[in-house]
């Protein structure tokens, strides 16, 4: 955990519903650590790209990988990018179709990547990503070949510069419709994992490992 607060910038600082910023780094660290894929954000060739990828966290930087054949990652880091980590945690259903809302914790980080291309780094990077999807399984599992290595593209993104937005709590309804006669309330969501589903080909007498299982 940390009290550190984030450094605000121009494009940090929140103009509406200022109350729903979060201005503290342990706020920022839990929304990234809690998520799975994030939304990277670049301009390729004149037109701006959306690409959903998995991630992982080192203090306070993010990495996220590719194959070095990927046009967003070989264009990222000669320009400025936004990476998006969001969580829904309800729908919210107000008495008027103007209040409905959603619950959400959502994470912005700014900068310009840099191709992380120092050996140790790189796959303390994988490292991170892998083990931000599944624990534990960067030790069971058979690591990178060179040529592997060599054919993916980690990209290192500060973590300086973020933005933490959030909300939660019930609909916020004008006062004269709580007379009416419409349920409001919140919807929970929750994400959750199902049984684990072996692969066809894998062979008979290898057991599910307990960190897989007691995900679901």
């Amino acid at each position: 955990m940390s009290t550190t607060p984030l450094s605000p910038t121009d494009r940090t600082i929140l103009r509406r519903n200022r109350a729903r910023a979060r201005t503290d780094r342990s706020a920022l660290y839990e929304i990234l650590d809690e998520g799975l894929i994030c939304h990277l954000g670049v301009v390729v060739d004149g037109t701006p790209r959306v690409i959903p990828t998995a991630y992982g966290r080192i203090d306070d930087t993010l990495y996220v990988h590719g194959s070095t054949g990927a046009a967003s990652l070989r264009a990222a880091p000669s320009q400025e990018i936004c990476v998006t980590v969001t969580h829904l945690d309800g729908i919210v259903l107000a008495r008027a179709l103007f209040h409905h809302s959603v619950n959400y914790r959502s994470a912005i980080v700014y900068g310009v990547p840099r191709n992380v291309t120092d050996p140790d780094e790189k796959l303390a990077g994988l490292r991170a990503i892998t083990e931000r999807l599944a624990p534990g399984r960067w030790d069971t599992a058979r690591r990178p070949t060179p040529k592997e290595m060599a054919a993916t593209s980690v990209l290192a993104v500060s973590l300086e510069e973020a933005s933490v937005k959030t909300r939660e709590g019930g609909p916020n309804d004008d006062d004269e419709d709580y007379a009416l006669d419409v349920w409001a309330g919140v919807l929970p969501v929750h994400q959750a994992f199902g049984d684990p589903v072996p692969d066809p080909r894998l062979r008979p007498g290898i057991p599910v490992p307990p960190d897989i299982a007691g995900r679901a």
